[in-house]
C-alpha cells in the first residue's frame, strides 16, 4: 500500500508563490513516474507536470512558472509554482505509478494523494 499525502497549498495573491509537497510512505517506488495534476470546480482533472528517470514534462499552461522536483531518499515530491494566476486555482494532486515513463493521462497513475487546495486572488 502506498500512501500520498499532500501539502503546502494555501491562499496566494495573483503573482504570488506556492511549493507544493508530496509525502510518499509504505511501497515507494523511486524508479516510477510521478506527477502533479488539478481540478478546478466543474472541470476535469487535468496535467500539471510530471517527471520519471529521464524525462519531466510540464503542461502548456504553467510551463516556465512551474517546476517539478523529487527528492527520492526522502521519498518526497515537489511542485514549486511561481507567477500564480487566478486560472491555476484548484485542488492540486499527488500522483504515483510503479511504470518508468512518463504518462499525462490520469488513470495511468496507481496512486493519489487527497489534494491539497490552492486558490489564487485576482
Amino acid at each position: 500500500q502506498v500512501l500520498l499525502v499532500e501539502s503546502g497549498g494555501g491562499l496566494v495573491q495573483a503573482g504570488g508563490s506556492l511549493r507544493l509537497s508530496c509525502a510518499a510512505s509504505g511501497r515507494t517506488f523511486s524508479n516510477g513516474a510521478m506527477a502533479w495534476f488539478r481540478q478546478a470546480p466543474g472541470k476535469e482533472r487535468e496535467f500539471v507536470a510530471a517527471l520519471s528517470l529521464t524525462s519531466i514534462y510540464y503542461a502548456d499552461s504553467v510551463k516556465g512558472r512551474f517546476t517539478i522536483s523529487r527528492d527520492n531518499a526522502k521519498n518526497m515530491l515537489y511542485l514549486q509554482m511561481i507567477s500564480l494566476k487566478f486560472e491555476d486555482t484548484a485542488v492540486y494532486y499527488c500522483a504515483g505509478r510503479s511504470i518508468v515513463g512518463i504518462t499525462r493521462d490520469p488513470r495511468g497513475y496507481d496512486y493519489w494523494g487527497q489534494g491539497t487546495q490552492v486558490t489564487v486572488s485576482s
